[in-house]
């Protein structure tokens, strides 16, 4: 089991930016996919980027590519960097993993076998 633990949320002004982290405990080896997601209000749930842990390939959507970046250090703890925060950005940020066959696998944001609780963003105009 992994156990994946979200933190770094809270209220910004737009505009503003925000590091969202994401803690992985557990059995770590048995995944190498990572991925963010958001859920705003009355919404359905989004994929934001996915990184995989061999080689760290990146996959942004597209409507965010240049504003989020993914990252991950050595124990596969994750982080979102978040700037030029908008009033959409507004929504409650997952973490979650999954073991993939490769990057291309890992980019298609789907199937992932472990979440956390979430932490929620707040932008505000």
């Amino acid at each position: 089991q992994v156990r994946l633990v979200e933190s770094g949320g809270g209220s910004v002004q737009a505009g503003g930016s925000l590091r969202l982290s994401c803690a992985t405990s557990g059995d770590t080896g048995s995944i190498n996919c990572m991925a963010w997601f958001r859920q705003a209000p009355g919404k359905e749930r989004e994929g934001v980027a996915t990184i995989f842990a061999v080689g760290g390939n990146t996959t942004y959507v597209d409507s965010l590519k240049g504003r989020f970046t993914i990252s991950q250090d050595n124990a596969k703890n994750t982080y979102l960097q978040m700037a030029s925060l908008k009033p959409e950005d507004t929504a409650m940020y997952y973490c979650a993993a999954r073991f993939t066959y490769g990057p291309n696998q890992c980019a298609d944001m789907s199937f992932f076998d472990y979440w956390g609780q979430g932490t929620q963003v707040t932008v505000s105009s």
